[in-house]
């Protein structure tokens, strides 16, 4: 009897994902089916012979592209041509979106490394800006100014982050930012598994950071919820903000409509 394989293994062996790590979160996300049958443990032992297919596989290199598209599309923007920043890129899956949409450059920003596909490393139009905090984003570093400005960003709050954001875009620029209710409020309000689970303190979080960019001179143009959830299963939404233009008249029925849409 042939010598059985981890199933982690064994997908990047058969050069269906570049690493083990990916390996792993398709499993537990689901995707991997073995001989028709779902798999939901990476070390479960497979025959070499055993028919191996991935479902639901993302077009890009992570979750965040599909959450990004969805925001792309919700309000209307179009990336063709443009130069865009990447705040939190991780992995890239902002990235990815944003070049398979037809941007011209992504500056790829994150405070850590290695962290970026590899796929992406290696294209021409993203410029890798590791171990770059977003707080200290100087408009000198960049060739071109970016016009539009992607925000992914973690265990900090986007009031410590838009401000840099806006100072290195490009006069008439705009940005479209995620909004992770678990690190905007107070530790306190987040419940257990570290969820915010209340649509209360949801609303309040996309209430208080619209009126913030509202006070810095900003413009909201539009609020969404993201269809996919985050990685414990936090609720997560999306704000369009530009530094032209005029703030829409009915923000509030807006991010009621974003909070609903998720009860």
């Amino acid at each position: 009897m042939a010598t059985r394989i981890r199933i982690d293994r064994m997908i990047v062996e058969r050069g269906l994902v570049d690493s083990r790590e990916k390996a792993t979160k398709l499993i537990m996300a689901g995707d991997v089916f073995v001989d028709g049958e779902r798999v939901d443990k990476a070390g479960a032992l497979i025959s070499p012979e055993a028919e191996v297919e991935l479902r639901g596989r993302s077009p890009y290199v992570s979750r965040g592209g599909e959450k990004l598209t969805h925001a792309l599309d919700h309000f209307n923007i179009n990336v063709v041509g443009k130069m865009c920043i990447d705040v939190g890129a991780s992995t890239g899956g902002f990235t990815d979106c944003l070049l398979q949409r037809g941007a011209s450059r992504v500056y790829a920003v994150d405070v850590g490394t290695g962290q970026l596909d590899a796929r992406l490393r290696r294209d021409p139009r993203v410029v890798v800006m590791e171990q770059t905090n977003a707080r200290t984003l100087d408009p000198r570093i960049f060739g071109d100014q970016p016009t539009l400005a992607v925000v992914d960003v973690s265990f900090i709050s986007l009031e410590k982050v838009l401000p840099a954001v806006f100072n290195v875009l490009a006069p008439r620029g705009e940005a479209v930012a995620l909004i992770k209710p678990q690190f905007e409020v107070g530790k306190d309000l987040v419940g257990k598994g570290g969820v915010v689970r209340e649509p209360a303190l949801h609303r309040q979080v996309v209430a208080r950071l619209a009126r913030y960019a509202v006070l810095r001179g900003w413009h909201i143009f539009g609020v969404s919820a993201s269809p996919l959830r985050g990685p414990k299963g936090n609720r997560e939404f999306f704000l369009h903000v530009s530094s032209h233009g005029k703030t829409a008249a009915n923000v509030e029925t807006l991010i009621s409509r974003a909070v609903e849409a998720l009860a």
